[in-house]
């Protein structure tokens, strides 16, 4: 239905702006630290909060210091945090086997977030590049990036963080047929519960770069991610992606990046209604950070401005490294 509006004087579409309480008022959409999901880096050691030279802001923190960062989530009405591993380059492998294992960092991060904050809900990734001496999601055999073998190796690492506590799933690895071999898992292993956030639309985006410093992968990788992750010219593929990830079991679904891609989250949320979510990656929180340290932009403002476009483009929630910030200054 086409809107209409009465002419002019009749209309007069400033009054609805006239103050910050009728503005309120008539706000067709709103922020609160309910739609954030914090990312933060785990690493090896004790008492370590490692800034993150490429996105200012941003620390890698050791596993005793993790529980902390979920107290100050908690604290701050942020429901939940997402888990990325920073694995020393000497611990990579052809085989991958430390992303299954029981007590690799991830695993020992999500114990810690239990016990230090025992409703914050623990979202985790599922993807082999932190662990690939090749950089890559998947296993590389010939110079191709395989995928059933993959995904087996995938389902052993979804059972063992579900098996340490994790509510969601995070599948980031773009291979097909991945969320019906987790789902199936799951289910077989009695983690009826637990989530499947499925990165169904994540595209081969220029925009990773400071994620990968901060996971300690850009040295690793060999080559690029185009045979798995999607071609930025696509839409309609997309939502192929989407519709398959759905009907395989996934409760939820996320576009990567975030701005850049603000048209696939709409098309996304009005197609299937299903729980949206987009992640505003290294990239775009690193552009914002150095604009705003260069004095070119007010930060707060953008900051602000940038979450608001993906409640606006029909996002449920995003995963943002700013959920901190953005959640004091909501809170307040």
């Amino acid at each position: 239905m086409k809107p209409t509006v009465a002419p002019f004087p009749a209309a007069r579409l400033r009054r609805t702006r006239k103050s910050g309480a009728i503005r309120a008022l008539v706000r067709e959409n709103t922020l609160t630290p309910d739609d954030l999901i914090w990312p933060v880096f785990v690493r090896e050691g004790d008492g370590i909060e490692e800034p993150v030279a490429s996105m200012p802001g941003v620390m890698r923190r050791s596993v005793d210091r993790i529980g902390d960062a979920a107290r100050e989530a908690a604290a701050l009405g942020i429901p939940a945090i997402c888990i990325f591993p920073y694995i020393e380059q000497s611990l990579k492998t052809e085989d991958c086997a430390g992303a299954w294992d029981p007590d690799n960092l991830s695993n020992r991060a999500i114990r810690a977030i239990r016990t230090a904050a025992p409703d914050m809900v623990v979202m985790t990734d599922v993807a082999l590049d932190p662990y690939n001496i090749n950089g890559h999601d998947g296993f590389v055999v010939d110079g191709e990036i395989v995928n059933d073998a993959t995904v087996e190796a995938l389902v052993k690492m979804t059972l063992a963080q579900a098996e340490a506590g994790a509510d969601i799933i995070g599948p980031s690895d773009m291979m097909d047929g991945r969320i019906a071999a987790m789902r199936g898992a799951l289910e077989a292993a009695g983690h009826q519960n637990v989530m499947i956030l499925s990165y169904a639309a994540k595209y081969a985006s220029a925009f990773y770069g400071p994620f990968r410093d901060a996971v300690g992968a850009s040295g690793a990788l060999t080559g690029d991610k185009n045979t798995y992750q999607m071609d930025p010219a696509n839409t309609d593929e997309a939502m192929r992606l989407v519709q398959r990830d759905l009907a395989e079991g996934a409760d939820m679904v996320m576009i990567k990046p975030g701005m850049p891609y603000l048209d696939i989250c709409r098309r996304v949320k009005d197609t299937f209604g299903a729980p949206t979510f987009a992640y505003q990656v290294s990239g775009e929180y690193a552009m914002i950070q150095a604009g705003a340290q260069n004095g070119w932009i007010d930060g707060e403002k953008v900051m602000l401005e940038s979450l608001m476009a993906f409640k606006r483009a029909g996002c449920d929630g995003v995963l943002s490294y700013f959920a901190p910030e953005a959640a004091r200054i909501l809170n307040n």
